[in-house]
């Protein structure tokens, strides 16, 4: 998987994509991660990426010509399956929308910024857009950051045990609950008995059931999408 990332604020990509998991599958030759300075597509003499908005609108405006130069450039080296924005007022990044881009080629995020960008980036170069929650943040990099890490991750060979990844919570719409380790006893704080047994047909029967039964409690919603 080749991932490309489009921004004003390179640096802030630079520690998330460097450590753990991220750097390891980068490491193995898994994913390739590009993160792209927009100022090195501007024609502007002073680097400037952005410019006042139209009409009455207040703030500043990330325009359309570095991010359409920047695009058309990485699309005439290869075909991308999707070009990503993040926006508050996009579709909703689940654990969904990450198994499913992570079975993907080649992708490309643009990271927004200032107080918005160009309508016309939206209608004719963007082909998925994506908020992470009911909130605004500075800019995308953060957001784009969440989101690869949760693609990476889910890549065949990026985790040592690939099982793990698929008992993660919101994998089957359930979360997940009820994790131990030694000491077996701490403080007279005792591992449930059935995790000690042994017994692995009836020890994931019961995590079925306690899995289930958090995620009613704590997240009832999820059950719903059933």
């Amino acid at each position: 998987m080749r991932i490309d990332i489009l921004t004003v604020c390179p640096e802030l990509l630079e520690s998330p994509f460097s450590h753990s998991i991220i750097a390891r599958a980068q490491k193995k030759g898994l994913v390739e991660i590009h993160v792209h300075n927009l100022r090195d597509y501007t024609t502007n003499k002073y680097r400037k990426v952005d410019d006042y908005a139209f009409g009455f609108s207040s703030g500043m405006v990330l325009q359309i010509e570095p991010v359409d130069r920047a695009i058309s450039a990485l699309k005439a080296e290869r075909t991308y399956d999707e070009v990503i924005f993040t926006a508050p007022d996009g579709e909703r990044f689940e654990q969904s929308t990450a198994n499913e881009l992570s079975l993907q080629q080649n992708l490309i995020f643009l990271c927004g910024h200032y107080k918005g960008i160009d309508q016309r980036i939206r209608e004719h170069l963007i082909t998925k857009e994506y908020s992470i929650g009911d909130f605004v943040v500075t800019g995308g990099e953060l957001p784009v950051a969440l989101m690869v890490d949760a693609i990476v991750r889910l890549i065949p060979g990026a985790i040592n045990d690939g099982t793990s990844a698929l008992s993660d919570s919101f994998q089957n719409n359930l979360l997940e609950t009820n994790l131990y380790t030694r000491p077996a006893d701490y403080k007279g704080w005792k591992v449930p008995e059935i995790l000690l047994s042994g017994h692995e047909a009836k020890i994931k029967e019961w995590l079925q059931e306690q899995n289930d039964a958090y995620t009613r409690k704590k997240r009832p919603d999820l059950l719903s999408k059933e």
